[in-house]
């Protein structure tokens, strides 16, 4: 009889190695390797043939009609968005964040205005008693809500449980990390049982067409705790994003067979819970009377949304012979180093002797190539202690040579801009505005030129 293996599986990224050691080889996490026992090998399993023996498998041709599957509507409409219209009937969603970033909050709504609207809801924690639940829906307001909800972690109990009766429409699962399964040997939350967990889950959401959301730990880099493969195994991979000490919170899908990954739904936390906000652009928007110098307005686009967000720069001159600071808050800082280089070589203005502060009010991060030109619009203002009339706009992407490059959808973001009352933008050369008076610039020197009054 053939002898079963130990092995050891590293719990951040699923490396598995013969031997234990202190730092996973791939990636590099120490004290990450859990000892699991393998399948035991036979010299019959390794040497079988696998060509036959099995069921046949139905084969259909490709362009056979296909009914439009059923979306499932929460009731809250930037949750609807970010998912692409609404909940598939038979998906998984797997939604990660930050601890306190209102995750369960969010379900918690969505299940509740299901659950009025007639569906069978049932919320399932590992991490509260039901009773906590029930604190928290209270607190919201929905202590009315008919949703079932249980504290459990054995998945053989969960599915035994809705096995008896219709099946849910939808399923929340509050946290995969917590499931257990009796299948395999291990603890809650290790790659081997949030994979085994997982899988019996989605076959029971596909078998009975429910609807099956996963709430995900995250690790200290963001990322979602447990194998990697857990993100391939569902349909919908939401990140719930946003800082605790500013009021805003954005639902970014990462990936999604049945939309797409560029649509962000947005939320404000409030007393009563998460709030649904209608013009995202005033959560990142300033609004004061006079110019300040050092600020500029940038139209960027999530998805098929223009935001319109404020970036503020801040130039302090030192001393000579001190090294000057240079912090981006919100921006990448490479893509800040660039610019100034751009700006030094370019367009002859000195940088060397002051520290640079950058900053995306609101806590909004950018990562459009875009706003280019706004920053170096906020930095040239911000050195030259020249203000930005406040009814304008910038966009552009800048080349190294200082070319302004364009910029896609700008009919769209500047349509956003007129709708919210601004009534010029600066864009790059060639590009006719349809809805706001428009000044091109050909290259970052005119620009300049232009802001110090050249």
């Amino acid at each position: 009889m053939a002898k079963s293996k130990s092995r050891f599986v590293c719990q951040s990224c699923g490396s598995i190695t013969s031997r234990w050691q202190g730092q996973c080889g791939d990636c590099g996490d120490w004290n990450s390797l859990v000892q699991e026992v393998a399948a035991a090998s036979t010299v019959f399993a390794a040497k079988h043939d696998l060509s036959a023996g099995g069921r046949v498998i139905a084969l259909s041709a490709l362009d056979r009609d296909v009914d439009l599957p059923e979306r499932l509507q929460t009731g809250i409409a930037e949750f609807d968005r970010a998912v692409g219209g609404g909940l598939v009937a038979g998906s998984a969603v797997l939604i990660g964040g930050d601890p306190g970033i209102g995750k369960s909050t969010l379900l918690l709504q969505a299940a509740a205005r299901m659950a009025k609207n007639g569906r069978r809801i049932v919320y399932i924690s590992g991490e509260e008693a039901a009773n906590q639940v029930r604190l928290r829906a209270r607190r919201l307001g929905l202590g009315d809500a008919p949703v079932e909800i249980a504290s459990a972690t054995n998945v053989r109990d969960i599915l035994t449980t809705l096995g008896d009766g219709d099946a849910p429409a939808l399923l929340v699962i509050d946290s995969i990390q917590t499931m257990h399964s009796d299948l395999i040997e291990g603890a809650p939350g290790t790659v081997s049982q949030v994979r085994s967990s997982a899988q019996e889950l989605i076959r029971f959401a596909k078998e009975r067409e429910s609807v099956l959301v996963l709430v995900g730990h995250v690790t200290k880099d963001g990322s979602i705790a447990g194998p990697r493969v857990l993100e391939h195994m569902v349909d919908t991979v939401l990140s719930f994003e946003g800082e605790r000490s500013h009021q805003y919170r954005i639902l970014r899908a990462i990936k999604n067979r049945f939309g797409g990954t560029d649509e962000i739904g947005v939320f404000a936390m409030e007393g009563a819970g998460l709030t649904e906000v209608a013009n995202p652009s005033s959560l990142f928007l300033t609004h004061r009377d006079e110019a300040v110098s050092g600020t500029a307005i940038f139209p960027t686009l999530e998805g098929t949304r223009p935001l319109l967000v404020e970036i503020q720069a801040l130039t302090v001159r030192l001393a000579s012979g001190a090294t000057p600071r240079r912090s981006a808050v919100g921006w990448d800082s490479g893509r800040l180093a660039m610019i100034l280089a751009v700006l030094e070589a370019r367009c002859g203005l000195s940088f060397a002797a002051v520290e640079v502060y950058l900053n995306v009010a609101g806590g909004y991060r950018l990562s459009d190539p875009a706003a280019d030109l706004a920053v170096a619009a906020a930095l040239v203002s911000a050195l030259s202690e020249r203000p930005i009339p406040t009814d304008a706009v910038i966009m552009g992407e800048i080349a190294l040579s200082g070319e302004v490059r364009p910029v896609a959808h700008s009919n769209l973001r500047l349509k956003e801009a007129a709708k919210l009352g601004f009534g010029r933008a600066w864009v790059p050369v060639g590009f006719k505005a349809e809805s706001i008076a428009a000044a091109s610039f050909a290259n970052l020197r005119a620009l300049v030129d232009h802001i110090l009054g050249r």
